[in-house]
């Protein structure tokens, strides 16, 4: 137990020592286009979104993380961090007992009002939601930049980009073939999907793929099923559980054309959701669906 708080304690002063940006200002723009400004890189932080907290670790930020929101369950070491509860029932309190430098939450919704109130208690917060996926490159680089961990935030940055470029080269339509036309179900009941303002679209668009629900105007948006059975989607994705039962109430429209092609697929929900990197795991496998559906048209 010494040796490794020993460990610790020199290897943390070394760092501190020769890591010449250490103690030095540190800025960048949030996903709001909102100027962060540290004195010095943050040394506790907290994330109030579980794809926050994988952009985080991705950039290099995992250890400096001291407490989450709940779901914040990648990558492994982020199920052994204080959890501080849910986002929509949090205690204010108890974040500011945490003494954080910086908070990184979701730039929506109810998360907004939780911003402002930590910034009335002089926090500094980092508002992140990616729409799309260059944002996700820059965010691992913006956060690297206000955690003192720029050379992992830009290697991560940097493998992002070159396997989304791998994917958009194998998966970019030929002449002649066709878009698959696809429902994105994110929720069953209510039945809920998600429009183009969400990362979702742009993979589902790398993939040759047109989401049929995309000019909706909410992000997450609750439709009917006879506007699911008229738009006649050639695909149907859902994000969530077993393929029995999520997608079990279409195999009642035998007429649907995914549902008579028997083109009904699930991606694990975590990857396509949440704006995080592994949103590129989500991604190769939508397309590899898609590339099966295309042979069907």
């Amino acid at each position: 137990m010494w040796q490794t708080l020993l460990h610790t304690l020199f290897f943390g002063s070394a760092f501190a020592l020769f890591n010449p940006f250490a103690n030095a200002t540190v800025t960048t723009l949030d996903d709001a286009q909102r100027r962060i400004t540290l004195n010095k890189p943050a040394q506790r932080i907290i994330s109030l979104a579980p794809h926050a907290t994988e952009l985080l670790f991705a950039a290099g930020a995992g250890p400096l993380i001291v407490g989450v929101s709940e779901y914040s369950d990648y990558p492994e070491q982020a199920k052994k961090i204080a959890s501080i509860g849910n986002i929509f029932a949090l205690d204010l309190e108890r974040v500011i007992a945490l003494k954080p430098d910086l908070v990184v939450v979701w730039g929506t919704g109810n998360a907004k009002l939780l911003s402002n109130k930590l910034r009335d208690n002089h926090i500094t917060v980092f508002e992140s939601e990616p729409h799309n996926f260059e944002t996700i490159a820059t965010s691992m680089e913006r956060l690297a930049i206000l955690t003192g961990t720029e050379p992992i935030g830009k290697v991560a940055a940097t493998k992002f980009r070159n396997r989304l470029e791998s994917l958009r080269q194998t998966y970019k339509l030929t002449e002649g073939q066709k878009y698959v036309r696809v429902f994105y179900q994110v929720w069953r009941k209510p039945l809920m999907t998600l429009n183009d303002q969400h990362l979702v679209s742009s993979a589902i668009r790398l993939c040759g793929g047109q989401n049929i629900f995309a000019g909706m105007k909410e992000i997450s948006p609750t439709i009917s099923v006879e506007a699911v059975l008229s738009s006649n989607p050639h695909a149907i994705i859902a994000s969530s559980g077993e393929k029995q039962d999520v997608l079990a109430d279409w195999l009642q429209f035998p007429g649907l054309l995914a549902v008579n092609k028997a083109n009904l697929f699930t991606i694990n929900g975590d990857w396509m959701n949440r704006s995080g990197p592994r949103i590129l795991d989500g991604t190769e496998v939508l397309c590899k669906n898609l590339t099966k559906v295309r042979t069907t048209l």
